[in-house]
């Protein structure tokens, strides 16, 4: 290096940038390292539940969250951990699945109107 101050302060923002540029491949790195293991995670739930549904009640799920995603969501969650605790002992066809939605489903409150 010179004694030049211009030629020490351009050093200085070339190193600076090169750090910033190292942290922003080691960030993506972990970014795509979380991607892989949520796509794992989702291929491991969708065998769960090929495993313990018949082809009814997972066309039945797959209609659930079709019409409302978050409900549907919640649903395979449960399936999923009734299977990893043991709790399933056969598969869930589609008169179980629908008494399983009964049951996770929350009433809902109707309204009687009366007329005068």
């Amino acid at each position: 290096m010179s004694d030049n101050p211009d030629d020490e302060r351009i050093e200085e923002l070339r190193e600076k940038k090169m750090e910033q540029l190292k942290e922003q491949q080691q960030g993506q790195g972990d970014e795509e390292a979380r991607e892989a293991a949520k796509q794992k995670q989702e291929a491991q739930k969708k065998a769960v539940l090929r495993q313990n549904l018949t082809d009814e009640a997972r066309k039945r799920l797959n209609t659930l969250k079709m019409s409302k995603p978050q409900r549907g969501e919640q649903i395979e969650q449960q399936i999923v951990s009734l299977a990893q605790s043991g709790r399933i002992q056969e598969k869930i066809d589609d008169e179980k699945m629908k008494q399983l939605l009964k049951e996770l489903t929350p009433d809902s409150q109707s309204f009687d109107i009366r007329r005068r």
